[in-house]
């Protein structure tokens, strides 16, 4: 019997996908422990849910005058303590350096709302709402890929959904729809990829 996967999760927020992956954990559809949730926010409320599914809870604040290359390997130093299968980032809003990913290759992976080479970074359910008022778009969607490099929402894709807009949708509306298919997509995703490594 294989011991269970590691997983670190860093967010920066409210901690949706981070819930669904606790919760999958304790209910045995993921064969993983979240070891560890860091945020670079102290107010996150991520660190409210780790902490009461009884996860080490973690605020990594960027110190005076440190570089962002600097802030990435202390992260990585600390991170690699904790012996991760996957680094998962949901909702994490600093792009990672080199100095973090060079620890850690194929095991970081993002969740991004929006298809593969649409609305790349920040504000992408807005940013697409906005197209489709426009009348540039009838749908959108979400992606999982993995992070080889610094570059924004861009590496190899491991899951996308496509999530249509439907023309009464207001903002609130579409955001909800879509963050419950990627609480759906992000477990779903991570147990493909825990049981073809295993």
């Amino acid at each position: 019997m294989t011991a269970p996967s590691r997983l670190v999760v860093l967010i920066s927020g409210n901690g949706s996908n981070l819930q669904a992956v606790l919760d999958a954990c304790a209910s045995g559809e993921l064969p993983a422990s979240v070891v560890c949730v860091i945020s670079n926010k102290a107010d996150a409320h991520g660190l409210v849910r780790a902490r009461n599914a009884g996860v080490e809870a973690i605020h990594f604040a960027k110190l005076t005058n440190e570089t962002r290359q600097e802030y990435d390997k202390r992260l990585s130093d600390y991170v690699t303590t904790k012996q991760p299968s996957y680094i998962i980032l949901a909702g994490w809003m600093r792009i990672l350096s080199s100095s973090f990913l060079s620890s850690f290759p194929n095991k970081v992976i993002n969740l991004h709302p929006a298809l593969p080479d649409t609305f790349p970074g920040t504000h992408a359910i807005e940013r697409a709402f906005e197209a489709y008022q426009r009348g540039q778009i009838d749908h959108t969607g979400i992606m999982i890929h993995l992070v080889p490099d610094e570059g924004v929402d861009n590496g190899p894709v491991l899951a996308t959904e496509i999530i249509p807009i439907h023309k009464d949708d207001t903002l609130e509306v579409l955001e909800t729809r879509i963050h419950q298919r990627e609480h759906k997509l992000l477990v779903k995703t991570i147990k493909e990829l825990l049981i073809t490594s295993d």
